[in-house]
């Protein structure tokens, strides 16, 4: 893979051409790449991209590493929004009055935007929406937009605190910080060298999920869907939290290893 990225190459020209003898600056460059993975870190930082959900998005330490895992939150959002534009409105014979009002999706703490991005290009009729608190995680995010052609908006915001106060969503999503902090794997492997701000929350591994309750209550439109990812060993305590929140439909999701992932509910009508 190193030697692909240094001589822009694929892999089958690196087969059939293994007597490629390397210039003196090939081989620095491979030899630096590869003391930085010695040393641990990511090959998504070190190549600049990683794929999901067939996309290549570019990867800086500036924002969370997309993770396979994640597509499974983007398979139930996908699940969530028509394949086709719905038409909302009334039928006035003899003229018929169509509203073509795109249904409205939130990506909270999006880091690459990969969520946001994937959503914008399997719906493009949707009006997707992201937000983080890092603008070097945005400036990514919108990078990784261009180059593949999504239509995504873009606000700086600290949860939900940077959007007007009236807006409404019909889809909510995230994959927040949800660590505990001190854990033992954020000095392992590549969260090592991911941004801690991405990966932890600052009290107990549930707060994130509390700001997303709070904040989803007030922009979440009546019966429309919160989506988040969890940890492995928060498959009871995440649902538990949005049920005493007083969402309905509750479900966790398991991803391929048949770990709980995901959990998916529903904001309630007014009463």
């Amino acid at each position: 893979m190193l030697l692909s990225h240094v001589l822009k190459r694929g892999h089958a020209w690196l087969v059939a051409h293994d007597d490629y003898e390397l210039s003196g600056d090939e081989l620095a460059q491979v030899c630096a790449l590869a003391a930085k993975r010695i040393a641990g870190e990511p090959m998504a930082y070190l190549l600049g991209v990683r794929e999901f959900y067939g996309r290549a998005f570019l990867c800086t330490p500036a924002a969370l590493i997309p993770r396979p895992e994640t597509e499974l939150l983007v398979d139930l959002a996908l699940a969530q929004i028509p394949a086709t534009a719905p038409l909302r409105g009334l039928d006035q014979s003899p003229v018929r009055v169509l509203d073509q009002a795109p249904l409205r999706v939130l990506d909270i703490g999006t880091g690459t935007g990969c969520i946001a991005i994937t959503i914008a290009l399997e719906r493009p009729h949707a009006s997707v929406n992201a937000i983080d608190i890092s603008p070097d995680a945005l400036a990514l995010a919108g990078e990784n937009a261009q180059r593949l052609g999504a239509s995504v908006s873009f606000v700086d915001s600290n949860w939900f605190a940077g959007l007007p106060p009236e807006s409404q969503f019909d889809l909510i999503l995230s994959n927040p910080p949800y660590i505990v902090p001190g854990d033992a794997h954020l000095s392992q492997g590549d969260l090592r060298f991911e941004p801690t701000v991405a990966l932890a929350d600052a009290v107990d591994g549930l707060e994130s999920y509390r700001q997303l309750a709070q904040g989803a209550k007030k922009h979440l439109k009546p019966g429309g869907v919160l989506i988040v990812e969890h940890g492995f060993d928060q498959g009871g305590s995440v649902p538990a939290l949005f049920r005493a929140a007083g969402f309905y439909e509750v479900t966790m999701h398991r991803d391929l290893a048949n770990q709980p992932r995901v959990t998916s509910c529903r904001k309630p009508p007014p009463r």
